[in-house]
């Protein structure tokens, strides 16, 4: 991630990178800047054309790192649900996007702050549930005593909060 330009800190880091490439020339630097931070390829034409003043604002720039984040992290399944939390809030919270942006936070940490809530809040599955549930298909019995706990959507958007804006 990032390896060819590094991570910028802001939409304005990008822009300003962004329009130094433009002034010199070199369009594909461009491309490049948008394609390392997540950022529409169609975007970077427009930019290039002239059709836009900026490469991005704060919300591409914003979900164009979680996009990029998210795919070097392989998520899946409910991390995936946890994911879209995080992009929910960048479109509807202008500091969680700014701050989503920076250097010092990543998805990667707020992940794990949200499975160790997983973990330190898990709870006993009731054995009436365990005993009638079937895994692996349906082919083994599930096995007593059971531990689960997935934060709710609240719980996920103050850790959200807690992470990002602080």
């Amino acid at each position: 991630m990032f390896e060819v330009f590094g991570e910028f800190d802001s939409a304005e880091e990008i822009n300003k990178a962004a329009a130094a490439q433009l002034e010199q020339g070199d369009m594909q630097a461009v491309r490049d800047i948008a394609k390392e931070n997540g950022l529409d390829l169609d975007d970077a034409e427009d930019y290039i054309a002239g059709d836009m003043e900026e490469l991005c604002n704060p919300l591409m720039a914003a979900l164009g790192k979680l996009k990029i984040e998210r795919a070097d992290l392989e998520l899946k399944g409910v991390l995936e649900d946890w994911y879209d939390i995080v992009t929910d809030m960048c479109v509807n919270d202008e500091a969680v996007r700014a701050a989503v942006r920076r250097k010092d936070k990543s998805l990667k940490v707020f992940m794990s702050l949200i499975l160790a809530k997983a973990f330190d809040t898990k709870e006993l599955v009731s054995s009436k549930i365990v005993k009638i549930t079937k895994v692996k298909n349906g082919k083994e019995q599930m096995r007593s005593p059971v531990y689960l706990g997935i934060p709710n959507r609240a719980e996920i958007r103050n850790i959200c909060k807690d992470y990002y804006l602080k």
